[in-house]
């Protein structure tokens, strides 16, 4: 698809494929062993890395997409947004045909941070394993997250693209979350219930989240809401009867569409996120990835909003 057309998910090499061993060369033994390893391993295919099954599901997307919609170029594309080096493209691709991954769009820095190229490739979400990177897209506008691997091996859907999502600092701003950070909760629940019917400011992840429905709205236009290949979740801290209303109406207010909306009153996200088994779960505070991950939840830290300076002072 042209990119004016597609949604457009960047994707850095290691969140796709699992290159810990490779980092780990790179970093002991620097810049030319790691492309010497790499071309000398290039018919080693790669193991899939956080980001890998996530892409898989989008490809199933394209694949009924495609099937209901030939002519129509509204689909997800894949690029390949690596600060690699050239030499170590060969290893890549043979990787990503040995999975029969479609990524015709390769972006290779080498060693230069990709960030810049982002923009021009109109990028719609950036997913790496670099933090430093993430932060730096975030900062230009760019919705985006570093991938966490999960601590367990867990089945995800082969058929539906499942996406989960937190509320505040993810999919809304973090103006709810200052309050909470710096005037406790009995202040949060307040304010949310003298703000319930203003619509809180859009975060990071909105518009993937406005993509996402997008997509959803051709297959019900197709009679096929009941086999959608897409599902989104709200997972959040929020208590329902206390602040769930705002999150509710602001949704509402956008003309998004949430499948589940779960409200957790504070309690642990992980246990939920097993039962949902979504390809990625966006979160903007660490502990909650953490808890996703060492049960088997793939999580994606998004670092936008007040939660991040209590993370680094903590």
């Amino acid at each position: 698809p042209k990119p004016q057309h597609a949604i457009t998910v960047a994707v850095s090499s290691r969140a796709l494929f699992d290159l810990v061993e490779e980092r780990r060369i790179f970093e002991e033994q620097g810049v030319e062993k790691y492309v010497e390893y790499q071309q000398e391993n290039e018919n080693v295919t790669l193991k899939p890395g956080p980001a890998f099954y996530f892409v898989k599901a989008l490809e199933h997307v394209n694949a009924r997409l495609l099937e209901l919609y030939p002519d129509d170029e509204e689909r997800f594309d894949i690029v390949l947004m690596t600060n690699n080096h050239a030499q170590v493209g060969v290893r890549l691709i043979n990787s990503i045909n040995h999975y029969g991954l479609t990524i015709e769009r390769f972006c290779m820095t080498g060693g230069k941070s990709p960030i810049g190229y982002l923009t021009a490739y109109l990028t719609n979400l950036y997913l790496s394993a670099d933090s430093e990177k993430v932060q730096e897209a975030i900062e230009a506008g760019i919705a985006s997250a570093t991938m966490f691997t999960a601590n367990k091996d867990v089945p995800y859907s082969d058929t539906q693209l499942r996406v989960a999502f937190d509320g505040d600092a993810v999919l809304f701003s973090d103006e709810s979350e200052q309050i909470v950070k710096e005037q406790g909760l009995d202040r949060f629940f307040e304010h949310e219930q003298l703000n319930e019917n203003k619509p809180l400011a859009q975060g990071p992840l909105k518009g993937f989240l406005e993509d996402l429905g997008k997509l959803q709205k051709k297959f019900y236009a197709k009679n096929e809401r009941l086999n959608c290949p897409i599902r989104t979740f709200l997972v959040t801290a929020r208590s329902a009867a206390s602040s769930g209303a705002r999150v509710l109406k602001t949704l509402r207010s956008w003309g998004l569409e949430i499948d589940e909306a779960l409200f957790l009153a504070g309690a642990p996200k992980g246990p939920i996120l097993v039962k949902i088994r979504p390809h990625i779960f966006f979160d903007d505070q660490m502990f909650h990835i953490e808890g996703a991950q060492k049960l088997g939840t793939i999580a994606a830290h998004v670092p936008y909003g007040i939660a991040q300076k209590y993370h680094k002072s903590a």
